[in-house]
């Protein structure tokens, strides 16, 4: 006899079985299908067979149906341009553009064809079809013995610029970012081809803000990229003298605003990633793409600028500091980015370097790269940024080494160095928690910087004798700032400079001090040490009377 327990599975599996039955009849009912009928035979698409899944099958159809369309394409694209190349001296000059824009006009009717059939065939005609068009309009300028048109003039500009113009729509219509980025590229390429100062300069402005609205538009944050990368290369090759178009290697010289347009550019694209719809995240692109602008912006307006406009360069930099700080706050203001607001905040402080080393002399020179530390400290603080503080406390070091190679001697400037370094570490320590430093590294590291700054300066600017009673000196100075702030760090920085004045005054005041001198030296030190051990001990001792209060009183 069965028991009740054993009879629940069967029970439970029949009541799934009605379950799956029924809803295979519900779904037979939405289809179409009546009790007992089975579907029809799917018929076979049109075209080829798809793949049957396997990986190496795969692989096939991926080799046969994709690589190989775009290797076919590509050979009679080329094939049709070397075409064009050649010169057909009997043959009237426009005879070759005429045909090469005919070839052109049956392979946008062909792509139109099979836009259902072989679409992904269709859109590589269609882009073998911009380009070659492309290239005929550039067969009424270049190439032949005889040339139809000429770039110097408005009207000869025109049919370039036309076609340009129709490629991007086409593409933009097709909402293809190869396709859209293909013409973009024609665009750089009238740029260089004109080669017009103004020309090449308005070009790259507007196609940069193309890029931008297109990015924009359609999310296609790799055209942004292969923008800034064609933009800056455009004004380089201009820039050096067009080498294309048979100019010689010199940087241009005119006009005097080409390098303000590569900050306009480098403005425009940072606009641009400030309107992308996700702002609460900075992606590996937006990362890569904010590295770029800066990196290539600002190496190539320092290169025109130093080779081709030496007697405004304090000017020109200091103007792009001001264009890279703003940028900086502009992604700090706007989504609190920290990549970005670091890339353009950094470019903006090496502007501001390069601009005060043109307006300064040495060594006056490092007396303004360390102001401008503590105004890198202090937009740091604004801005959040724990890297902006690390990278300008390497600067400042490097500042410091700078100046004791080039210096020939000490004037004092090594002492505003500690100073700098005193108020730096001040201005991190107070505002420590918005800064969310979890560690004392980078106030420490500074410390640690005005601790041998300072000796330094006294051991270069104090005659020898007065050494130790300059260091006793400065020992005092740090007890004294222990008492105004109450951070017991500058009452170690006392006790190290104590101690680096008895080691001092021990090994050099014994064997070079004058005896008046050498006995001034140990009766001050052995009566601030004397007085510094009694000042501790009485503290101490107050420390041990205060009562306990009892835990929650």
């Amino acid at each position: 006899m069965n028991k009740p327990n054993e009879r629940v599975p069967e029970e439970a599996t029949a009541r799934r079985i009605a379950q799956l039955e029924e809803r295979l009849a519900r779904l037979e009912a939405r289809i179409g299908l009546g009790a007992g009928e089975s579907p029809a035979p799917v018929p076979a698409p049109a075209g080829p067979a798809a793949p049957a899944g396997r990986p190496e099958e795969d692989l096939e159809f991926k080799v046969g149906q994709n690589w190989f369309a775009v290797a076919g394409i590509l050979a009679l694209a080329i094939g049709a341009a070397f075409t064009l190349c050649l010169p057909y001296a009997r043959l009237p000059a426009a005879v070759p553009a005429l045909a090469g824009g005919v070839v052109a006009a049956g392979l946008f009717l062909l792509a139109h064809v099979w836009r259902r059939s072989f679409e992904l065939v269709a859109g590589y005609l269609r882009g073998a079809g911009m380009a070659l068009l492309f290239f005929a309009t550039l067969r009424l300028y270049f190439f032949g013995a005889q040339h139809v048109l000429a770039t110097g003039d408005l009207a000869g500009r025109a049919p370039l610029v036309l076609v340009v113009a129709l490629n991007l729509a086409i593409a933009w219509r097709r909402r293809s970012p190869w396709l859209t980025g293909l013409a973009l590229a024609m665009g750089y390429a009238t740029a260089i081809a004109v080669g017009s100062a103004w020309f090449v300069l308005g070009s790259v402005a507007l196609l940069s803000a193309l890029v931008v609205a297109a990015t924009h538009r359609a999310h296609w944050p790799l055209l942004r990229v292969a923008g800034i990368a064609l933009s800056y290369a455009t004004y380089l090759i201009w820039a050096i003298g067009n080498p294309f178009l048979g100019g010689a290697l010199h940087f241009a010289t005119a006009p005097a605003l080409a390098p303000a347009v590569v900050l306009a550019v480098t403005a425009i694209f940072a606009a641009g990633a400030c309107l992308r719809p996700n702002l609460a995240t900075e992606d590996a692109g937006t990362s890569f793409g904010a590295l770029l602008n800066c990196g290539l912006g600002y190496l190539l307006f320092l290169a025109h600028t130093v080779a081709a406009f030496a007697p405004s360069l304090a000017v020109a930099h200091g103007l792009a500091s001001a264009v890279f700080l703003g940028l900086a706050t502009l992604f700090w203001v706007r989504e609190r980015s920290h990549v970005s607001t670091f890339l353009y905040a950094m470019t903006g402080y090496a502007a501001l370097s390069v601009a005060i080393m043109k307006a300064s002399a040495v060594p006056d020179v490092f007396v303004w790269l360390s102001l401008q530390s503590v105004v890198v400290v202090t937009t740091a603080v604004w801005f959040r940024s724990r890297f902006i503080v690390v990278a300008n406390f390497l600067m400042f070091v490097a500042i410091i080494l700078g100046y004791v190679v080039v210096a020939e001697r000490e004037t004092g400037i090594s002492i505003g160095f500690g100073l700098v370094a005193l108020v730096s570490a001040r201005i991190l320590n107070w505002q420590r928690d918005r800064l969310e430093l979890k560690t004392e590294l980078m106030r420490n590291a500074y410390l640690v910087g005005a601790f041998l700054v300072l000796p330094y300066a006294l051991y270069h600017l104090v005659p020898g004798r007065y050494i130790g009673l300059a260091w006793v000196g400065l020992a005092l100075a740090y007890y004294v700032l222990n008492l105004a702030v109450h951070n017991r760090k500058y009452r170690w920085m006392g006790h190290a400079t104590l101690l680096l004045t008895t080691c001092y005054i021990a090994v050099v005041g014994t064997r070079q001090f004058e005896p008046l001198y050498r006995i001034v030296s140990f009766l001050v030190l052995g009566t601030v040490l004397l007085i510094v051990s009694l000042s501790f001990t009485r503290w101490r001792s107050r420390q041990r009377a205060k009562p306990v209060e009892p835990p929650g009183g």
